[in-house]
C-alpha cells in the first residue's frame, strides 16, 4: 500500500472536493486544489489551492508539478448547457489526463456516475453492463470513461469510480428541497407510490473508496467500480427518516406518476421545474448497483446507510441552514432552484 502522498484534487472547492481535502488531511498528506471556484473553507491555510480552469493545459501542468496522485472530481453538471458539460466533463479529463502523462503521475482516479447506465431494465447494475448515457450529462460521463480507458491501455493507473448519489456535510442541491421541507414542518412529495428502491451514498464512505483506489497495489485498483450503500429501502422509507428526524410528524405524499411527470415537463418548459428531466423520469424507478467488486477486490466496506447518511446530511443543514447562501445555483454546494415547489409548499 502506497504511504506519503502529495495530491491534487480537482474540483477541491466543491461537495465531493471539500470533503475529500479534509479527508486527506485527516491521513497527514500534502494537498492540493485546482477548481475554477476560490477555496474559501478554514483548511485553505493547510492546503495549496489553485484556482483556474482543468482546461488550462499551461496551468494544469503547474499544478501537477510534484504531485504523485490526481483524484479527478470536478465536472459540470446537468444544469449547465450541453456544450459546456461536454467541453469540461470530456474534453477537461482529456487535457488532465495528457498532462497527468507528461508529468509522470503514479495514479489518476477519476469520479464518474452511474448516469453512465441510463435507464436499466435490470438490477442490481454491475460493471460490465452496458454504457447507455441520457441527455448531455450521461452522454458526457460515458465519453469521459473512454478517455480514462485510452489512456489505461496506453499504460496509465486509471481507476475509475462510479459512484450513486452521494450525500453528506456541505451537500445541497436537490437534497437540499427535502431537508428544507423537513425542517419547515411539510409533508414531502414524490412522484408515485416512493415503493422504488434507490441506493444512495454517504461522502465519507465515497472518500473511503477513493483512498483504497489510490493506495492499493497498481494491479487491483487499476479498473471500474461501482459505489454505494450497503443498506438501502424504498424512497418512502429513507425520505421519511429525515421527515421524523424533523419531529413534526409529518409523512411522504406520493403524487400520480403519469400526470406528475407531464406536469414536470410543462413547467420544465416554462423554467419552473424544480428538477430537471432525467431525475424526474427516472425517481419512481428502482437505481441500485452491485457493490460485490469493489467489497471483495478492494476490501471496501461501506460505514452509512441510506437513512444514516441522509439523517448526517440533515443535521448539517440544519446546524448550516442560517449560512447557506439563498441564491440558487448549478452545484452541489447550492440549493438548486425552488420553481413552482415554491408555491406547492403551501399544500404540503
Amino acid at each position: 500500500m502506497r504511504q506519503s502522498i502529495t495530491w491534487l484534487v480537482t474540483g477541491g472547492s466543491g461537495f465531493l472536493g471539500i470533503n475529500l481535502v479534509r479527508h486527506l488531511l485527516d491521513r497527514g498528506g500534502a494537498v492540493r486544489s485546482l477548481d475554477v471556484l476560490p477555496f474559501n473553507y478554514p483548511e485553505a491555510s493547510r492546503i495549496e489551492p489553485i484556482e483556474g480552469d482543468i482546461r488550462n493545459r499551461d496551468l494544469v501542468r503547474s499544478a501537477m508539478a510534484g504531485v504523485d496522485t490526481v483524484i479527478h472530481c470536478a465536472a459540470a453538471l446537468p444544469l449547465y448547457s450541453p456544450s459546456e458539460i461536454w467541453s469540461v466533463d470530456v474534453e477537461g479529463t482529456r487535457v488532465l489526463l495528457n498532462c497527468a502523462r507528461e508529468c509522470g503521475i503514479e495514479r489518476f482516479v477519476h469520479i464518474s456516475s452511474t448516469a453512465v447506465y441510463g435507464v436499466p431494465d435490470h438490477h442490481p447494475l454491475v460493471e460490465e453492463d452496458a454504457l447507455s448515457g441520457v441527455g448531455p450529462y450521461g452522454e458526457a460521463k460515458v465519453a469521459a470513461e473512454q478517455v480514462c480507458r485510452d489512456f489505461r491501455e496506453d499504460g496509465l493507473c486509471v481507476p475509475v469510480l462510479r459512484p450513486k448519489s452521494f450525500v453528506g456535510p456541505e451537500r445541497l442541491g436537490i437534497f437540499e428541497l427535502l431537508y428544507d421541507f423537513a425542517y419547515r414542518g411539510k409533508n414531502f412529495p414524490v412522484i408515485g407510490a416512493g415503493a422504488n428502491r434507490y441506493q444512495l451514498l454517504d461522502v465519507e464512505d465515497l472518500c473511503d473508496a477513493i483512498v483504497l483506489c489510490a493506495t492499493l497495489d497498481r494491479s487491483k485498483v487499476n479498473d471500474v467500480f461501482n459505489v454505494g450503500a450497503a443498506e438501502f429501502g424504498s424512497i418512502r422509507e429513507d425520505f421519511q427518516a429525515v421527515l421524523d428526524r424533523a419531529n413534526f410528524g409529518r409523512r411522504i405524499i406520493g403524487l400520480p406518476e403519469r400526470p406528475a411527470i407531464l406536469a414536470l415537463r410543462a413547467l420544465e418548459v416554462m423554467n419552473l421545474s424544480p428538477v430537471y428531466r432525467w431525475i424526474y423520469d427516472t425517481a419512481s424507478r428502482d437505481s441500485y448497483v452491485s457493490i460485490d467488486k469493489i467489497r471483495e477486490r478492494l476490501g471496501f466496506s461501506p460505514q452509512y446507510s441510506n437513512r444514516d447518511a441522509l439523517i448526517r446530511n440533515y443535521d448539517w443543514y440544519v446546524q448550516n441552514r442560517e449560512k447557506i447562501a439563498s441564491a440558487p445555483g448549478a452545484t452541489h454546494r447550492t440549493p438548486w432552484k425552488r420553481g413552482a415547489l415554491r408555491l406547492a409548499g403551501a399544500f404540503f
